[in-house]
């Protein structure tokens, strides 16, 4: 199974990377999980894990940690951003 993720605003800068194709470890079944899978890549990834008020998205819908990634989906996930 692999799913789209896409990063946005201060995750793209921080990673070099806007979007890439991810294959989900067994265990991963949640939102929350995949940001897991990744921050185990390591440093370079903590700021999936320490950034406050992280939210994302699948399938462009809003959704919490705890929804349900399936094959195919596309994930999104950004930090909070202010404009002015």
């Amino acid at each position: 199974m692999a799913v789209k993720v896409l990063y946005f605003a201060g995750l793209r800068e921080t990673l070099g990377l806007a979007s890439e194709s991810v294959a989900l470890a067994t265990a991963t079944a949640t939102v929350g999980g995949l940001r897991d899978q990744l921050v185990a890549r390591g440093a370079e990834w903590q700021p999936l894990a320490a950034t406050r008020n992280l939210r994302a998205a699948v399938n462009q819908a809003m959704c919490s940690f705890d929804a349900p990634v399936a094959d195919g989906d596309e994930v999104a996930f950004f930090p909070p951003v202010t404009g002015g």
